[in-house]
């Protein structure tokens, strides 16, 4: 990570990848802080498939979140905030880098993302962003993110309070999660069923991502909402988690 360096020993205009979290509940079972975990481990591993030079800035650990405010735990920036942040940011990172991609970890940040990033194009700055994102995935603390958090941080899983929650389609799902928010279609705060995750199914999510990533970042050009296409799949999946 770049802030355990000293300044001299950062590279010349590197690129700058920026993982972007959140912290919000993940039901009984998953901690708050799990797409930030999702989204330092992509980042890095797309890192090291990258050329050199790149630097992994420190993770963004609050986005937007309102989805989750029914929960105790979540700590929401909102929208309007995360855009404001993202910009000086940016602005800031590119007095030193030749370059910044953000990668982003929850659904619910790619609004206010897809909003700075345009932004932040517009002035001329040599900025993109990409998402943690695999074909499949289930939408929140299910199958998909419990299996990734047995790849990466066993630990911190409860599988004995890991319990299906509402099992309907998201797109489904959508109007009343905008309408109620989670807590109103799910009162665990789940959106899929955990209960058939396994370490293995995460690596191998895992390995998706930070490929997908590092494939993003090398090779993909930039779309209208400043994300970056894979060079391959350009019509492959643009976020991971609940998007309001």
């Amino acid at each position: 990570m770049s802030a355990d360096l000293p300044w001299p020993a950062l590279p010349s205009s590197p690129t700058v990848l920026i993982p972007l979290g959140s912290t919000e509940q993940h039901g009984p079972h998953l901690p708050l802080h799990t797409d930030t975990t999702i989204a330092v481990a992509v980042t890095r591993a797309a890192s090291a498939r990258l050329a050199a030079p790149v630097v992994v800035a420190p993770a963004l650990v609050y986005g937007a979140s309102g989805e989750h405010q029914g929960f105790p735990g979540t700590m929401s920036l909102g929208t309007e905030a995360l855009r404001f942040l993202l910009v000086e940011l940016v602005r800031s990172l590119s007095l030193w880098a030749g370059r910044t991609v953000i990668v982003n970890g929850h659904g619910g940040n790619v609004r206010g993302l897809a909003e700075a990033v345009t932004q932040l194009r517009a002035e001329g700055h040599h900025v993109a962003w990409a998402p943690c994102a695999a074909d499949g995935a289930d939408a929140h603390a299910g199958r998909s993110e419990t299996s990734l958090m047995l790849h990466l941080a066993p630990h911190l899983v409860d599988l004995a309070r890991a319990k299906p929650g509402n099992l309907t389609p998201l797109p489904q799902l959508m109007p009343d999660i905008l309408a109620r928010g989670i807590a109103g279609v799910s009162p665990s705060g789940v959106l899929g069923d955990p209960t058939a995750a396994s370490a293995q199914e995460g690596q191998r999510l895992f390995d998706r991502m930070a490929e997908d990533v590092a494939a993003r970042v090398s090779e993909g050009h930039v779309g209208p909402d400043g994300c970056l296409m894979h060079p391959r799949a350009p019509g492959a999946a643009r976020g991971r988690g609940i998007t309001p």
